[in-house]
Order: structure tokens, then C-alpha cells, then sequence
């Protein structure tokens, strides 16, 4: 019993030290002398901590000093310029904006203050070099656990933000991992009805979405992924749900997702090989045909 007893009083005392460094890590991001490490250190905790956003966000001056952090780099992206270490830097910064983000103490505040639009430059960089692939990623990170909680506050702020193209253009010419990222986030912003409607809202919106998507769908049937592909379905079954989405996608649904092109690639994936059957029969029904069962085009 008595060894029990010492054992819980180690870890306790464990707990405390480990907590008075994570303290003492938040007060360095004060000082641009110490900022580099404590980010490090701080970032490498962000998991095991559970109430490290609120310590961050309540703390004095530490989410300025993660602003600071991403505007320094602003110059170095045009012309592009970051190097590997710069990346590396400003992405624990993001890593602990993305903390605060998923956290539902912060998340409000987050939002509030605006700290996604920081990060949109990041995103309007097109250089494929991999300091700056990790930095579009990171903070594809950021809004992706922002969409990731549901919230309905959380996509109504993105819809008065540039989010949705910015995503489009990733989804077009990033790497897979990047692509997918963004394909999620888009697929949260349509699953929310205010997103679906806005989206559907102008031919123009949603024609640009149906256009990438349709190219991504060609991509992907000559270089296959089993996780964008299970994105991409999601986002035109969602589409599928609006009456004129679902007209107009009688007429552009990529014929390699009414065909067996992808029967391959899903032949483990039971829930996309649902959803996909689901599409074909939502853009099926209500269908006007002819007497031989063939569709008539709208007149």
C-alpha cells in the first residue's frame, strides 16, 4: 500500500514538474530570444496537455507572439524564399494555433479574432518546394480541425472568408496530402446546409466546384487514392442533396464514377462503394426517359 502510495506521490510530483516547465515555455514565447525552443518544446506537448489553448490564450502576449511568428514569414514568401528551418518554425507556431482552434474554450475567441485570415496567405502560395508544401499543409491543419468540431459558428465564419477557392486551387494542383485536406475541409463546409446552399447558391459557385472535382476524379483514375476518392464521392453525394446540383450533375458527373474504373480501388471500401451507389441513384431519380428507359435531356 505504502508503495502504492509513494508511486501515485512520484507521478503527482512528475505532473508538477512537467507543468511548471510548460509554464515556464509559455513565458519564453515572449522573448524572441527563447520564442524558437519554447515553440518547439510547446508544440511537442500540444497532445498530452488537454488544457494547454486555454494556458496559451489567457497567458500575456502569447498569441501575439504566435501572429508575430507568421507575419515574419510573409516576406519570404513572394518571391518564395523560405527556407526548411523558417517552415519548421512557423509550423509549431501554427501546431499550437491549431490547439487553440480545436479546443471548445478557445475555439469562439478564435474565431472572433479573426487569426484564420493570418494564415490565408499560406495558402495563396503556389511553390511546390517541400518548406512550403509543409506550410500550406500545417495550415490546411488549422482550418481542418476548425471544421472538424461541427460547429455551426465555425462555418459561417469561413463562409464570409475566401476559404472555398482557396481550397478549390489546392484541390487542383497540390500534393495528395495537401489535395486532401482540402477536399475535407470543403466536403464539412457542403455537409452543413448553410454551406450546401451557399455553394448552390450562383451556377457560378457551384460550377466551379463540379469543375474540380470532376478533374480530380480524372487524376484519380490514373493515379488512384482510396482516401481523396472517398472525399470526392462524399462531396458530390452531398451535392446531390440540392435539387439543382443534382439536375445539373445528371449532365457533368465524371463517367469513371458511373463506370467500374474505381471498382478496384474500392473493393475494400465499403462505406465509399455505398455512398457512390447512393449518388448514381439520387441523380437517377425523377429522371425524365423516354420510352426505351433512356434519358431525355432537360429541355
Amino acid at each position: 500500500m505504502l508503495a502504492t502510495g509513494a508511486a501515485v506521490s512520484n507521478v503527482t510530483a512528475l505532473a508538477q514538474v512537467d507543468r511548471e516547465k510548460i509554464y515556464q515555455w509559455i513565458n519564453e514565447l515572449s522573448s524572441p530570444e527563447t520564442r524558437e525552443n519554447a515553440l518547439l518544446e510547446l508544440s511537442k506537448k500540444r497532445e498530452s496537455v488537454p488544457d494547454l489553448a486555454p494556458m496559451l490564450w489567457h497567458s500575456c502576449g502569447t498569441i501575439a507572439a504566435l501572429l508575430q511568428e507568421i507575419v515574419n514569414i510573409y516576406p519570404s514568401i513572394n518571391p518564395p524564399t523560405l527556407t526548411a528551418h523558417q517552415s519548421n518554425r512557423v509550423c509549431n507556431a501554427l501546431a499550437l494555433l491549431q490547439c487553440v482552434a480545436s479546443h471548445p474554450e478557445t475555439r469562439s475567441a478564435f474565431l472572433a479574432a479573426h487569426i484564420p485570415l493570418f494564415l490565408y496567405p499560406f495558402l495563396h502560395t503556389v511553390s511546390k518546394t517541400r518548406p512550403f508544401e509543409y506550410l500550406r499543409l500545417t495550415s490546411l491543419g488549422v482550418i481542418g480541425a476548425l471544421v472538424k468540431t461541427d460547429e455551426q459558428e465555425v462555418i459561417n465564419f469561413l463562409l464570409t472568408t475566401e476559404i472555398i477557392p482557396l481550397c478549390l486551387r489546392i484541390m487542383e494542383s497540390g500534393s495528395e496530402l495537401s489535395k486532401t485536406v482540402a477536399t475535407f475541409i470543403l466536403q464539412k463546409i457542403l455537409l452543413d446546409d448553410t454551406g450546401l446552399a451557399y455553394i448552390c447558391q450562383t451556377y457560378e459557385r457551384f460550377s466551379h466546384v463540379a469543375m474540380i472535382l470532376g478533374k480530380m476524379v480524372l487524376q484519380l483514375s490514373k493515379e488512384p487514392s482510396a482516401r481523396l476518392l472517398k472525399h470526392v464521392v462524399r462531396c458530390y453525394l452531398r451535392l446531390s442533396d440540392n435539387l439543382r446540383a443534382r439536375e445539373a450533375l445528371r449532365q457533368c458527373l465524371p463517367d469513371q464514377l458511373k463506370d467500374s474504373t474505381f471498382a478496384q480501388v474500392l473493393k475494400d471500401d465499403t462505406t465509399t462503394k455505398r455512398w457512390l451507389a447512393q449518388l448514381v441513384k439520387n441523380l437517377q431519380e425523377g429522371q425524365v426517359t423516354d420510352a426505351r428507359g433512356i434519358p431525355l435531356a432537360p429541355q
